[in-house]
């Protein structure tokens, strides 16, 4: 392997991690997206079709006005269609129209899409690839050409696949990207045909690529297969977003070709912003990260056990693989009932709270944990909460209010085919001193206790007025119990810069979710007060 070897990155989020089922992206959503990208050092951003739909026309048309600062934007389209010239098919005139300096085109390789699909010859398909492909590089265009089904084209037809690949190649195509359309290809496959393919092709070799969906798991050991067959540009998108089961996840693939195999991607700063981006792209189109996800899940460097944890401490190198810092990502130390000292000590290190193992409340916060995760607490999801049973072990949780006692009554209101549930709480606190009843309304229970404790609490503390709830969750601890089980209810809350999650459990799901909120609050001034981080 060559340790200098360049691999280019051409991401292909905006368009085909868009065809995922749930992500839907605006304009605006698309050029966010495109700018931290950008920002990255990614050297290809493909943008969309342009004329498939008005959305990506305006987006090269923004791009056009305020142009990214490094990265090659582009536009993707297929070939000319059957019995129409390249010149006059408006596909590939709204993708001139794009302005882009590259186009990707993509054309079929599997003769049973061309006689099914496209009803047409296996001669004038061949014809299609090379007259569009002339085409766009007459009008000053560098083009990349995907063959579509590589692989099952040429496990199908081999001889026929070759003969598309290089009447690309003969037209001008720069690139010729390897398609795993179906995603069903195993990596001795990839290693086999791409090996037999390039004995074909002219020497020296042309620029290859690869392009590879996850329907069988195996996007990235395809995408990596090639790479080690010589391809040198690697399609993929942020967070593995795709059709079906998606594309093969530039998270993963980057850090593994770049500090496991030698290759240049990103630069240093560039690799340090990855776990940043992916959760950036998470948050714009409206889906929570993979905790679990390779490299830069929230989990990817979590220690839980309490051996691990011990060992961890002593030489980050014997439970990571690599150090988190290199992909902008950190180790957390996981606080459970297979927790140790170790866990306490490191997670009160964090906390800002000084503690020794020696100390006999270190053993105490240990036992007492392991008690309470017996009991259906799981801190290891509520690290916020844990921070408070830690400050009152150790004498430093201050009461900043007392509960007197609450009453949510709840009707059902409306037709029984389209009803709502109204609820109306009434809570009592006693606040530095002063007895405060508070009243209020909300579409349920939970909404209407945690407005009336509100209510009650920012005269004094206004800056509860800044909190809300970004997420709340409920877990049947004891299914068998029916109606009746124990239930975990999970809050996480913003105050619009930082996140913290707190819990309840109890058989009661109100008084469940009232311990959440409680807490919720408690540690939002917690914040305030102590400039603490977010957990």
């Amino acid at each position: 392997m060559n340790n200098s070897q360049k691999v280019w990155i051409y991401d292909t989020t905006l368009r085909d991690g868009s065809q995922r089922e749930g992500i839907s992206l605006s304009l605006e959503d698309k050029l966010k997206i495109a700018r931290k990208l950008d920002e990255m050092g990614i050297p290809f951003i493909e943008g969309g079709w342009p004329g498939a739909n008005p959305k990506d026309v305006q987006f090269f048309w923004q791009l056009q006005e305020q142009s990214l600062k490094q990265a090659e934007v582009v536009a993707f389209c297929s070939t000319r269609r059957p019995g129409k010239l390249a010149s006059e098919d408006p596909l590939l005139k709204a993708i001139l129209a794009a302005g882009t300096k590259w186009v990707t085109i993509f054309g079929k390789t599997w003769d049973l899409h061309v006689t099914e699909s496209l009803k047409t010859t296996l001669e004038e398909n061949l014809e299609m690839i090379r007259d569009s492909i002339e085409y766009l590089i007459s009008q000053g265009r560098r083009v990349i050409y995907d063959a579509e089904h590589w692989f099952d084209g040429y496990k199908a037809n081999p001889e026929y696949a070759l003969k598309t690949l290089k009447t690309a190649l003969e037209a001008g195509a720069e690139w010729l990207v390897f398609c795993d359309t179906n995603g069903g290809t195993l990596p001795h496959e990839i290693t086999e045909i791409i090996a037999e393919v390039v004995k074909e092709l002219p020497q020296p070799w042309p620029q290859l690529g690869i392009h590879t969906h996850n329907d069988g798991g195996t996007a990235v050991a395809n995408a990596i297969a090639s790479v080690l067959q010589g391809v040198t540009m690697i399609q993929g998108t942020f967070n593995g977003y795709g059709e079906r089961c998606g594309n093969a996840n530039l998270c993963t693939l980057i850090p593994n070709l770049q500090l496991k195999m030698g290759y240049k991607c990103l630069g240093k700063n560039e690799l340090e912003k990855l776990t940043s981006t992916s959760r950036f792209i998470s948050e714009i189109v409206n889906l929570a990260p993979d905790d679990h996800a390779p490299f830069i899940g929230k989990s990817a460097f979590a220690h839980k056990g309490g051996i691990h944890v011990s060992a961890v401490q002593k030489n980050p190198l014997t439970y990571e693989h690599i150090q988190p810092e290199l992909i902008g990502n950190e180790r957390r130390i996981v606080i459970s009932d297979q927790s140790g000292l170790s866990n306490v000590l490191s997670k009160a290190n964090t906390f800002g709270i000084d503690l020794n193992k020696d100390d006999p409340q270190c053993r105490d916060i240990l036992d007492h944990l392991k008690v309470l995760e017996n009991e259906g607490y799981q801190f290891e999801a509520a690290e916020a909460s844990f921070e408070l049973l830690m400050r009152e072990a150790l004498g430093k949780r201050q009461a900043m209010f007392e509960l007197k006692g609450f009453q949510v009554h709840c009707d059902l209101l409306g037709e029984l085919d389209n009803n709502y549930i109204n609820a109306l709480a009434t809570i009592k606190v006693k606040v530095k001193g002063e007895e405060m009843l508070e009243v209020a309304e909300g579409n349920g229970p939970v909404s209407a206790l945690d407005a009336a404790l509100r209510k009650a609490l920012v005269k004094f503390y206004p800056e509860i007025a800044n909190f809300h709830l970004t997420d709340y969750k409920v877990r049947i601890l004891d299914g068998g119990a029916g109606t009746s089980a124990k239930t975990r209810v999970l809050i996480e809350s913003s105050n619009g810069q930082q996140r913290w999650t707190t819990l309840g459990v109890s058989t009661n799901i109100i008084q469940a979710s009232y311990q959440a909120i409680v807490e919720a609050i408690e540690y939002g001034l917690l914040l305030k007060e102590t400039s603490l981080t977010t957990v």
